[in-house]
């Protein structure tokens, strides 16, 4: 079966040119249920460079979806055996804000758009620079 990964090492995904958050902001909880974004958010906010983005896309898929232990290794298979949405599909760089960087080895940080590393980032010549996708056409 074909693995399919939404890994970009040494790759900077800079803020929607349609984002209309003019600094990082936090995702609101809306109601009981966390969002995407305050999953997305929270996991490598507190975490940063300890996550790829698969590992952070699938976390989310799993904790939305309530999988147990018991069920994590077959629907890991399952949910990488066709493409997913990368980081550039994000909420967090779409609407809130938020620069997605990633290490050599593909593990994650966030970037606050208002912030020099931002800045520095997003011209450095070393790294692959794409925008997250727009949310209008």
């Amino acid at each position: 079966m074909k693995v399919h990964t939404t890994n970009y090492p040494n790759t900077f995904i800079q803020i929607a040119e349609d984002c209309p958050a003019a600094r990082g902001e936090i995702p609101p909880v809306k109601g009981d249920t966390k969002t995407v974004a305050n999953i997305q958010f929270e996991l490598v906010r507190k975490n940063p460079y300890k996550f790829t983005s698969d590992e952070v896309l699938f976390r989310v898929f799993a904790e939305r979806k309530e999988l147990t232990e018991a069920e994590l290794e077959q629907a890991r298979a399952q949910f990488f055996s066709k493409g997913q949405p990368c980081f550039r599909a994000s909420p967090l760089p779409k609407r809130y804000g938020w620069g997605v960087h990633s290490d050599k080895d593909g593990k994650i940080a966030l970037v606050a758009c208002d912030t020099p590393e931002y800045a520095k980032l997003s011209s450095d010549k070393n790294l692959k620079i794409f925008n997250a996708m727009r949310s209008s056409k």
